[in-house]
This record gives C-alpha cells, sequence and structure tokens, in this order.
C-alpha cells in the first residue's frame, strides 16, 4: 500500500498538461527556452531580445484594410510561426508565441491570432513577434516586425493639392512662376546619392548575389536597383514601397531606412524573397 501511494504522490495536482510557466522569483524574460539566444538588448517596451539565425528565424507580413465604422482590421501572415495561446508564460519555444501591436510606438494589444483591429488616430503600426517567455524574437540584434503607416495615401495626394492650387492661382504672374526655384529643396536628392546602392538580377527563380540581409542604420538611404526577366512587382514590406518590373528593363526603388526591424524585399508575382533589411 506504501508503495502505491508513494507512486501515486508525483501524479497529484497534475492539470493533464505540463505546467511551462517560470520558477517563482524569475521575470519572463529569464524563463529558459530551447531556443535562440537571449541578450541584455531590450526593446523600448522593456522586453528582451531573443536572437535567433535569419534563415530559422520567424517572419511577418502585416496588411490592413479600413474599417467601415473607423478604424483598422489588421492581417498577419507569418512563416516559421505559429500563434501559442495556451502557452503564454511558458519556455521560449521554436516557431511560437505572440504578436504585439504597437500604435505610434506604444504597445496597445497582443495578438494570438492572424487577425486585429486598430481604433482610428494611429499613424504608423508596428507589428513585433514574442515568444511565449514575452522576449522578442530578433535576428541580427533587431526585432523581427513589420511596419505599415495607417492612411499615409491620403496624406500625400492632400500635400500635394496646395502646391497645384498655389501654382494655378500665380500662374498668370511671372514672379509667381519664379517662385517655384523654392523646388532646389530636392537638392537634398544628390545626398541620396551618397546612400548605399545594392543591384540585383533575377533569372527565372535565381535571384543574384543570393538573398542574403543588408545591413543599414537608422536614416540610412539605400537604393534598390532590379533587373528581372519577366514582369512583376518588387515590394519592401513595412516600408510598403513598390516599384515594376518590366522584363530586361532595371527599375530603381529608393528609400530611407527610418524604421528599425527585419524587413523582407520580395516580388509579388513570383514570391521570391530578394533581400532582406536590417535596420538598427
Amino acid at each position: 500500500m506504501a508503495l502505491v501511494l508513494a507512486a501515486a504522490l508525483p501524479l497529484a495536482g497534475c492539470g493533464g498538461r505540463a505546467a511551462t510557466h517560470h520558477k517563482p522569483g524569475t521575470s519572463h524574460e529569464q524563463a529558459t527556452g530551447t531556443s535562440g539566444t537571449l541578450l541584455d538588448a531590450r526593446d523600448e517596451t522593456g522586453h528582451r531580445l531573443r536572437e535567433l539565425p535569419a534563415a530559422t528565424a520567424p517572419t511577418v507580413r502585416v496588411e490592413t484594410r479600413p474599417d467601415t465604422e473607423g478604424g483598422w482590421n489588421v492581417h498577419l501572415t507569418v512563416e516559421r510561426f505559429r500563434f501559442t495561446p495556451d502557452s503564454t508564460g511558458g519556455a521560449a519555444l521554436p516557431g511560437r508565441g505572440h504578436a504585439r501591436l504597437l500604435a505610434d510606438g506604444k504597445e496597445i494589444s497582443r495578438l494570438y491570432g492572424n487577425w486585429g483591429y486598430v481604433p482610428p488616430g494611429v499613424r504608423t503600426l508596428t507589428v513585433r513577434l514574442h515568444a511565449d517567455d514575452h522576449t522578442v524574437w530578433a535576428v541580427a540584434g533587431a526585432p523581427v516586425q513589420a511596419a505599415v503607416r495607417l492612411g499615409a495615401p491620403a496624406t500625400a495626394p492632400a500635400a500635394a493639392t496646395p502646391t497645384a492650387t498655389a501654382t494655378a492661382t500665380d500662374a498668370g504672374t511671372a514672379p509667381a512662376t519664379k517662385a517655384p526655384p523654392p523646388t532646389p529643396t530636392p537638392t537634398p536628392s544628390p545626398t541620396a546619392d551618397t546612400g548605399r546602392t545594392v543591384t540585383l538580377s533575377i533569372t527565372g527563380k535565381t535571384v543574384q548575389p543570393p538573398p542574403s540581409r543588408i545591413e543599414l542604420k537608422k536614416g540610412e538611404r539605400l537604393t534598390l536597383r532590379i533587373t528581372g526577366d519577366r514582369a512583376d512587382t518588387v515590394h519592401v514590406h513595412g516600408y510598403d514601397r513598390e516599384v515594376p518590373l518590366s522584363p530586361g528593363t532595371p527599375a530603381s526603388l529608393t528609400l530611407t531606412a527610418d524604421r528599425t526591424g527585419l524587413f523582407e524585399v520580395e516580388t509579388h508575382g513570383s514570391g521570391l524573397l530578394l533581400t532582406q533589411l536590417v535596420v538598427r
């Protein structure tokens, strides 16, 4: 009888699922997992980064669409990652966890699935992938995330319209025509030439040079020059920048790396990964 009771004791209190919560007195970020390297660096919300090689790290893309009652509906596309709400607070395991939404740099909610909602008034939305222990999955010291500007297309035309109106109003006056000389302000474009230029070519499903990571400092200018053998569209995720490709004709896309994180550059039609931008 004593032997039977002794054998039964370890089963007492077992809820059917192995406990994954961290040890008493140990923070989420210190919970031990089987994946990645825990870094001392933290994101702006105070969570430590958990480093992974780019080849095995998860990726995330974000798409938004206006909601009929205001705000934005958000859809995430993830790779090498699945949402695990049942084990949140447990150890960091490969390809598991949840996402967090940051509105204009401030965390507003978590996502435990592919769909979410952002209220009106948000200008920039950042989606960041976290492990179950709440650490941030990272590559090359930068969080795995995607960012998008909400309502940016409407802002650009609005800024352009006053310029057109002013030109039309003063069109009959010669001095007013000389007013455009302020347009030399775009002379900072030479500064853009001082930025980095990366040349890529696509033949069939082969990219040269082979896909890798381009390390950038925040604020640095980058020009991508791409030549493909078929019509397609190149898209820079997180920056929502696109450029069409025509067979045999080089296309250029210039951007300022003003957001930190890991961003993929790919073709829409053929779904080829061309390169990854790591901005720090």
